[in-house]
Formats: C-alpha cells, sequence, structure tokens
C-alpha cells in the first residue's frame, strides 16, 4: 500500500530554498495589503475583503489537505481552541486591513514589524516563559522604534491609522500564542483549513448586509488579493518546511521594500523619514528576538542531549 504524504512531517532541509518561499510570501503580502487598499479606495468594504481573502485561503487550505494528510486528518477534539483561533484570526486581519486602508503602505508595515515585541510580551505573561534581559531590551528598543516612526502629535500620518495599526499589532501576537497553543496537539494544514472555512460562516452572515456590486476591474482587483492571501499561506508554510522559523523569519523585514515600491507605484506615496529612521530600530529588535530565540533553542538541545548521554 502507498504511503500518504505527509505535509506536516518535515521536508529535506534547504536552507535557501525555504528563504526563498519565505521572500515570495513577503511579495505575496505585499501585493495582497495593495489590493485591499486599493479596494478600501473604490468601494470596497473590510468585511468584503476579509471573506474573499479567507475564500482564497479556503480554496488554498483544501488542495493542502486533499493532495497530503487527506480530509480525514482534519478530525480535531480541540473545537473551542479553533474557534477562538478562528475570533481572534479574523479580528487581527480585519484590523490590519483596516490599518492598511488608512495609511501608507510602508507605514502600516513598519508598524506590523512590532508584532515579534507584542508576542515576546505576551510569552511571558500568559505563557509564563522566561523572557531575559537581552529580549526585554528588545522590545523597548523596538517601541522606541515605533514612536519614532508614528510620531505621537506630529500629524504626519492619521492618529486614527497608527492606533488602529496598533491594536492590529497586539491583535496579530494574540494570535501567535493561540497558534502555538494548538500546535501543540494540531497539525499545520489542520489549523489553517478550519480557519478558513470556519472564519467564512460569521463572514458570510455579514456579508447579506454589506455586500454590494462592483466594477469589473474591482472584481479583478478583490480576486488578486484572495489568490494572493492564498499563496502567500502556501509559501509562508512551505518555508517552514524547508527551513528553521529563526532562519527565515527576517526574510518578512524585506516586505518594506515591497510595501515603499507599491506605495510609491501605485498610490504615490513615499515612505516619511520617521519611518525610515524607526523602521531599522523595530527591524533589528525583531531580528535580536530571533537570534536570541535561536541560541536559547540550541542551549537547551545541547542540555537534552547531555542529559540523554548521563542516563
Amino acid at each position: 500500500m502507498a504511503r500518504s504524504f505527509d505535509t506536516d512531517r518535515p521536508a529535506e532541509p534547504d536552507v535557501l530554498a525555504g528563504m526563498a518561499l519565505r521572500a515570495g510570501s513577503g511579495i505575496a503580502l505585499a501585493l495582497m495589503f495593495a489590493g485591499v487598499k486599493w479596494a478600501g479606495q473604490h468601494g470596497v468594504g473590510v468585511i468584503e475583503s476579509l471573506f474573499y481573502r479567507q475564500l482564497g485561503t479556503a480554496l488554498c487550505a483544501t488542495l493542502w489537505v486533499a493532495s497530503g494528510p487527506g480530509f480525514a486528518s482534519l478530525r480535531t477534539k480541540r473545537v473551542v481552541a479553533h474557534v477562538l483561533r478562528m475570533s481572534l484570526g479574523v479580528l487581527a486581519m480585519g484590523l490590519n486591513f483596516l490599518a492598511f486602508v488608512l495609511l501608507p503602505l510602508a507605514e502600516a508595515t513598519a508598524i506590523g514589524f512590532s508584532v515579534p515585541l507584542f508576542a515576546t510580551l505576551l510569552a511571558a505573561v500568559m505563557l509564563g516563559e522566561p523572557t531575559g534581559r537581552w529580549r526585554w531590551g528588545a522590545v523597548i528598543a523596538g517601541f522606541v522604534g515605533v514612536l519614532v516612526i508614528v510620531q505621537p502629535g506630529g500629524g504626519h500620518i492619521g492618529g486614527s491609522g497608527v492606533v488602529v495599526a496598533i491594536v492590529a499589532a497586539v491583535t496579530t501576537a494574540s494570535v501567535t500564542i493561540a497558534i502555538r497553543r494548538l500546535g501543540a496537539t494540531e497539525a499545520a494544514p489542520t489549523t489553517v483549513f478550519w480557519f478558513g472555512f470556519s472564519s467564512l460562516v460569521p463572514l458570510g452572515f455579514a456579508m447579506l448586509f454589506v455586500a454590494r456590486p462592483h466594477d469589473p476591474e474591482t472584481i479583478v482587483v478583490v480576486a488578486g488579493l484572495s489568490l494572493a492571501g492564498g499563496l502567500a499561506q502556501l509559501l509562508l508554510t512551505g518555508s517552514l518546511r524547508l527551513a528553521p522559523v529563526t532562519l527565515v523569519m527576517p526574510m518578512d523585514y524585506l516586505s518594506l521594500i515591497w510595501a515603499g515600491l507599491l506605495g510609491w507605484f501605485v498610490f504615490a506615496q513615499l515612505p516619511s523619514r520617521w519611518t525610515g529612521l524607526g523602521a531599522p530600530i523595530v527591524i533589528a529588535a525583531g531580528l535580536v528576538i530571533v537570534w536570541r530565540e535561536r541560541r536559547l533553542r540550541k542551549a537547551s538541545t545541547v542540555l537534552a542531549a547531555v542529559a540523554e548521554e548521563a542516563a
């Protein structure tokens, strides 16, 4: 009997391919957010964009499961946890979409880089994870970088957009905690599949009240952002199957380049000088957190090997 292909089992390591896929996911996400912003300026509401984005996720998740572990792998006993993850995920995505509608692409992207900072805080508070001086220092420095970008009271970017973007970052960090808890028992295809399909229930109900007809050009853009979002999900997952997260995650910061280029080309918006000063601080803080995570994992692996040898 042929052995089924397990998409949740690590593939043969290929760091360069993993980094390339992660960089590709950044391009896909930048295109998706640019599509959301353009569609928002042409009469497409955030809930509509969310619904069509999740249609793309559901389609990609179905293909992923069908070509890999099979639909029998979707059985779960953690229905409540999946519903909570879905609720947080939809809220976080909606806030992120709104932030990109309200702010220039580069500024919204740069503020979004604060997610690892909030995730570190939440992991320390909610999961009791030890957080040493390196990571606390990175968190503080990162928040200073965010303040440089937003310049409270400066008025160079909309205050409401800044508030939405920061709340979106906190909510997205909460999603990462929920996913980590689910990951203790659930395979990645299961989590993605149920997120995609379960979110269509509340979003589909909301569409009964907010959906409206759009011109062909807008429909093409909405379809494009839906496909870009689904493709980004597949590329993100593929990158983690080929290389450790600590090696591929720094590629996420290239998305600031794509956001800047798309902001200039599509919306005639250039990043402000404050974004140019603050974004490197936030990025450096995120890289320090990734570096420390990798060092600590290596240390714990060595200690486990020593303990096993002594047993």
